[in-house]
């Protein structure tokens, strides 16, 4: 009697553990079995991926242009002849196929997603800065929650129902990419712990912004963040903080109006290292959080602005290769448990930047 009350006793601990095996195996990479191994590059509209998609012309936010460009082209890239790293870049930018081409040959799946973002330079200033509005409507663009009154943009429409709805057309129609590692067993959410949040100036705001209420692989945050007004920066954080990489050139208007050494510090980025020149520090960059360029870029504090990214604006050496490769695969790439010592917070940064 006692062994057969044991039975179904035992029969769950053996199926907890087939459960548990089979949750490892998914965590795993998934391996191609592509005939033609390649870099694919598949582009596809949202609004014909998802019908429920809505234009918002009160926030500029439309699916052609008044000259006809169609404005909701999504982009997907990856490389099935490199071996897969099973995480998912999601870019919050328009394409940039420099920066494209990088990820996929690192492995990584990389898609950019149309989403309802060009609410920034609709709002008044008084409600831009007010303190609080650019992190709400930052987040609601992002999940399309209802967050704040100031703007109205449903899930349909959000970063993250866009990402879940491009990754599910992209499993269907595209095998070979192995897209549907990154999907949730129900299909109806993406698998954000195999997410790296990227973006610039814009993009790697809202990138930090979701990441401190979804937990992700990582952010990378080029040119950013900004939001100098609002303090959703110190809000405590569903991705921990070392997962948070930041690259900026020392020349960016955001370092002359302390924009991005306060959100650094507020994020808690002192805990893994100093602010690192990468100009001359070598790679793994003391395994620092905080990386800075000083590349000549003739004092053009606009391509100073966008010349960490992979694209026009990047700076070359003397043989025409990009200078920052090293950097930019440290971003996407370095194990996010290798950090630096901390150090105490910057005396001269202001926090409180409000007039």
């Amino acid at each position: 009697m006692r062994s057969a009350r044991r039975l179904p006793l035992l029969a769950a601990m053996v199926w907890m553990t087939i459960l548990g095996s089979l949750s490892a195996q998914t965590d795993k990479p998934t391996p191609y079995n592509d005939p033609k191994p390649k870099r694919y590059d598949l582009t596809k509209r949202a609004s014909e991926i998802d019908p429920r998609a809505k234009e918002h012309p009160e926030i500029g936010f439309l699916f052609k242009d008044a000259k006809g460009k169609v404005m909701d082209l999504q982009h997907a890239t990856v490389d099935t002849s490199v071996a897969p790293q099973g995480k998912l870049v999601i870019w919050l930018m328009d394409h940039n196929a420099a920066l494209f081409q990088r990820v996929a040959s690192y492995g990584l799946h990389g898609i950019q997603v149309h989403y309802a973002n060009k609410w920034f330079g609709m709002l008044k200033p008084e409600v831009r800065d007010d303190g609080s509005s650019l992190g709400k409507i930052r987040l609601e663009a992002a999940t399309g929650d209802d967050i704040t009154p100031i703007v109205t943009i449903p899930q349909p429409d959000s970063l993250k129902e866009r990402s879940l709805q491009f990754v599910k057309w992209l499993a269907k129609e595209h095998p070979q990419g192995k897209w549907g590692q990154f999907l949730t067993s129900d299909g109806k959410d993406l698998r954000w712990d195999k997410v790296i949040l990227a973006g610039a100036s814009h993009g790697s705001t809202t990138a930090a912004r979701f990441a401190k209420h979804q937990k992700v692989d990582r952010v990378v945050m080029f040119c950013g963040p900004r939001d100098q007004l609002d303090s959703w920066q110190a809000l405590p954080s569903a991705t921990p903080a070392n997962r948070f990489f930041g690259f900026s050139h020392v020349l960016d208007t955001g370092w002359s109006g302390d924009h991005y050494c306060r959100s650094w510090e507020m994020l808690g980025l002192t805990e893994f290292g100093p602010i690192v020149d990468v100009d001359t520090t070598p790679a793994p960059f003391g395994n620092s959080r905080r990386l800075t360029t000083n590349a000549d870029v003739m004092k053009n504090v606009n391509r100073a602005h966008s010349s960490v990214v992979p694209g026009g604006a990047a700076v070359k050496d003397a043989k025409g290769k990009f200078i920052h490769e090293a950097v930019w695969k440290y971003l996407f790439l370095h194990p996010v448990d290798s950090v630096g010592k901390p150090v105490a917070a910057d005396p001269e940064c202001k926090k409180n930047l409000k007039k």
